[in-house]
């Protein structure tokens, strides 16, 4: 049936859905610096989308940096979401009114991560787990560039340099990444060498707590690739 031919309702709840649409789009795309593709779908009715209520909200994107992470794929589906729709009808930013869990499946490319490795967070974590693996090592105050990240089946190989050095001083991090359970992941086979020399090589495993707002379903390692699926709960 062409637009023009539709009923009056039809088209009032057609406008409020790209507007919300739109509306989400622009929110999406303030929460990354670069993003290649963007799919936003809407399911509600009229009376739940202008009651602020939407029942059910599906976002893909491709190559997407968010806080200095590239993200080579993401599928994002979130039910049961409240907003301030009267803001947004205004031309106003929209903004979450509850908590929401979103559920999700992530997929990010080797070349993708080793791009990510200059962002604080990516940096921040991967010390933290040098820190975890070998205490003493803050007590050398060397600062570390991390290098690069092969990723590997089940496997991960992290390489850095410390600095500042007058020679170049490389430290290799060897580990099993494993999901331990929902909210954990588990480190293992751990070896850690610098300039050929091993200083850490055991049995021990060691787990990393995500947060209480993440829970992990699946965490898949291939050559080349991290694959992830599970819920977050993303807060006003």
């Amino acid at each position: 049936m062409p637009e023009d031919n539709l009923p009056k309702s039809s088209k009032k709840i057609r406008v409020i859905t790209n507007v919300l649409t739109q509306a989400l789009k622009l929110w999406l795309r303030s929460q990354v610096s670069q993003i290649s593709q963007l799919e936003v779908e809407i399911r509600a009715s009229d009376r739940q989308i202008l009651s602020g209520c939407i029942p059910w909200v599906s976002v893909f994107a491709s190559h997407a940096v968010y806080q200095g992470l590239h993200i080579t794929r993401i599928q994002l589906v979130a039910e049961n979401i409240q907003i301030n729709i009267g803001s947004v009808l205004k031309g106003q930013p929209l903004r979450l009114l509850e908590t929401v869990s979103v559920f999700g499946d992530l997929s990010v490319e080797e070349k993708d991560l080793n791009n990510s490795l200059s962002s604080e967070l990516l940096s921040t974590a991967l010390n933290d787990v040098l820190l975890k693996l070998l205490p003493e090592h803050s007590a050398k105050s060397k600062p570390i560039s991390w290098q690069k990240i092969t990723l590997d089946k089940n496997q991960v190989i992290i390489s850095g340099m410390l600095t500042p050095t007058i020679e170049a001083q490389q430290l290799d991090i060897y580990l099993c990444l494993e999901l331990h359970n929902s909210q954990e992941l588990q480190l293992s086979q751990i070896q850690v060498i610098e300039n050929a020399i091993p200083l850490l090589e055991g049995n021990d495993s060691y787990n990393l707590h995500l947060g209480s707002d993440i829970d992990i379903e699946e965490l898949t390692l291939i050559p080349g690739k991290l694959e992830c699926r599970g819920q977050i709960n993303v807060n006003p």
